[in-house]
């Protein structure tokens, strides 16, 4: 037989290799489950003129213990008509434009700065305000052809940072939301109908209230019910006109401070900054600050002065050292 008519063999079928580095390889290993305290993250949602605000503050100032602490205010400066009331003293800052990425910035500008307690007022704005998480998938459409559905490939990434951001925050989280306002008719105590304001649901992507540890809902009387508590003291409780620092942030702290000291995100940082540091000890640090649930705590780069995540971070300087003995 010639090589003119030698038969090939048949074709075969290759799966697609997927190519991974090691950092995002990481094996699945099981360890003794601990507890340890915790950071409080808090969602309070209700409708114009609930009390969200000034609950919320109430709130961070009995969580900070009293210390100054930071706003993320989207509502105007509303939240300064507060400042000194009850001692209440804090930092803010004011932001217009509500790109879910510049939220990321603005946390890791507050953990740079050491605040221990962040209120963000509101989270609804970066969910529908200008330049939020749905004018980033309008823009983004035209990348697919104007097809929105497409637009969603660059809108959930952006909103799912700023979640983890919020999450991985070093220190407390007490954050706001607009509610969906629906008008309903309601029996006063005259025996008479009336239109009461009532809030449907949360001004953010649908299920956002599962992020968080206690979720509460505030109506048009300043009463707040909790719809959802992993700490005791306040599961399903509804409280009339309630103090922020006393009916809510003690329990809380109180619950939350039972349990073993955790580790402090500055150590990981200063662990990677180390002239000791070797590419496989930061291999084996990033696992462990995945297994915390720690990869998107928001910092201030060390050497650049640009917000990033811890985990970002940890890879950065991982695959530079590795780079640099090859």
């Amino acid at each position: 037989m010639t090589d003119s008519t030698r038969r090939l063999p048949s074709p075969s079928r290759v799966g697609y290799q997927q190519q991974t580095d090691e950092y995002d390889d990481s094996p699945f290993t099981f360890r003794p489950a601990t507890r340890e305290r915790v950071k409080a993250r808090i969602s309070i949602q209700g409708v114009a003129g609930s009390g969200k605000t000034w609950t919320a503050l109430s709130v961070a100032h009995g969580l900070s213990r009293g210390e100054r602490f930071a706003v993320i205010d989207t509502e105007r400066e509303s939240a300064s008509l507060y400042l000194g009331v009850n001692g209440i003293v804090f930092d803010s800052l004011s932001m217009h434009r509500y790109d879910p990425r510049d939220l990321v910035k603005a946390l890791a500008s507050a953990a740079h700065a050491g605040y221990g307690t962040v209120v963000v007022d509101s989270l609804s704005h970066f969910w529908k305000g200008t330049d939020g998480t749905l004018d980033q998938v309008e823009k983004a459409k035209s990348k697919y052809g104007g097809n929105s559905f497409a637009g969603w490939k660059d809108g959930t990434p952006m909103q799912n940072d700023m979640i983890d951001a919020l999450l991985s925050y070093p220190g407390h989280i007490v954050v706001t939301m607009r509610s969906h306002t629906e008008w309903v008719l309601q029996e006063n105590s005259r025996g008479k109908k009336e239109p009461v304001a009532v809030g449907m649901r949360a001004e953010q992507r649908k299920g956002v209230e599962y992020e968080f540890g206690v979720v509460a809902e505030m109506d048009i009387d300043n009463r707040m019910r909790f719809l959802k508590s992993r700490c005791p003291a306040l599961h399903k409780q509804v409280l009339e006109q309630p103090d922020g620092a006393r009916d809510i942030a003690k329990p809380l702290l109180d619950w939350l401070d039972d349990g073993a000291e955790p580790v402090d995100t500055a150590t990981y940082i200063d662990d990677v900054k180390s002239d000791e540091a070797t590419a496989e000890g930061l291999l084996a640090l990033y696992r462990e600050v995945e297994s915390r649930g720690l990869l998107a705590t928001p910092l201030m780069h060390p050497d650049t002065g640009k917000p990033t995540s811890l985990g970002a971070y940890i890879r950065e300087r991982g695959i530079a050292l590795k780079n640099a003995v090859q």
